[in-house]
């Protein structure tokens, strides 16, 4: 077996270790039907907010440590988003999100680009090499556009740009200016959830979710941005 091809199944049988562990050590404290209940939100929900009150540093820390180890599990970014924005608000959730998901990315990105680099030229460069000149003539600018627009699987995305050797500062600053935008609005959308809580002892109806104006609001926002971004993915991956 050849040596890209080792290191490969040992990432992914890595991955599948650390995710089922993670699943295990959760469902054996919590039933899926217990996690998806009105009662448990709500009730977790005054936890994490005495938790926020008492001591918001170590539960930030907690929740960039968190959101690091589900990059590295191949997770993306909307649930950590939204849970993000229910527990810490749409601006300090924005922050301590895009933190934890710049950062996992990242580590991804450098471990690819030491171990994984040949194997993934070998699958993607074909694909991409119109992609080639764009970074040579402005790195940081085609990352940053690569970031804003999306439309790659994250997981995929964070180990792309290890073809075009790009620096790593280049990467952070780029990842983290390029998905605040839709961050912002998928955390205003979680934002929205948690006041809707607030103000509902019982369980509200999907239709009085989706009509709230702390819902809706940033939901058409969201879908605008998804729909100016198919157009310039159209732009920016087009070959030539």
């Amino acid at each position: 077996m050849e040596k890209s091809k080792k290191i490969k199944l040992f990432i992914g049988l890595f991955y599948l270790i650390l995710v089922g562990v993670f699943l295990f050590i959760f469902f054996s404290k919590f039933s899926l039907e217990e996690i998806m209940s009105y009662d448990f939100i709500k009730n977790n929900r005054d936890y994490f907010f005495e938790l926020r009150k008492s001591n918001l540093i170590l539960l930030a820390i907690f929740f960039v440590l968190f959101t690091i180890i589900w990059v590295l599990a191949g997770g993306f970014g909307s649930p950590v988003a939204i849970f993000a924005g229910f527990i810490f608000g749409k601006w300090f959730g924005v922050l301590f999100v895009a933190l934890g998901l710049s950062i996992g990315a990242t580590i991804l990105y450098v471990f690819a680009n030491y171990f994984l680099k040949d194997y993934i030229k070998e699958k993607f460069l074909a694909k991409f090499q119109n992609l080639e000149k764009k970074f040579k003539d402005s790195e940081f600018f085609y990352l940053l556009i690569y970031r804003f627009i999306g439309g790659i699987p994250f997981a995929i995305s964070n180990v792309l740009p290890c073809i075009f050797n790009v620096k790593i500062l280049n990467f952070f600053f780029a990842t983290i200016i390029g998905i605040i935008p839709s961050l912002f609005l998928i955390c205003s959308i979680g934002s929205g959830i948690e006041k809707i809580i607030d103000k509902n002892i019982k369980a509200p109806g999907y239709l009085e979710i989706i009509t709230a104006k702390e819902i809706y609001l940033p939901l058409l926002l969201f879908i605008c941005l998804v729909v100016i971004t198919i157009f310039f993915r159209k732009i920016f991956y087009k070959n030539k």
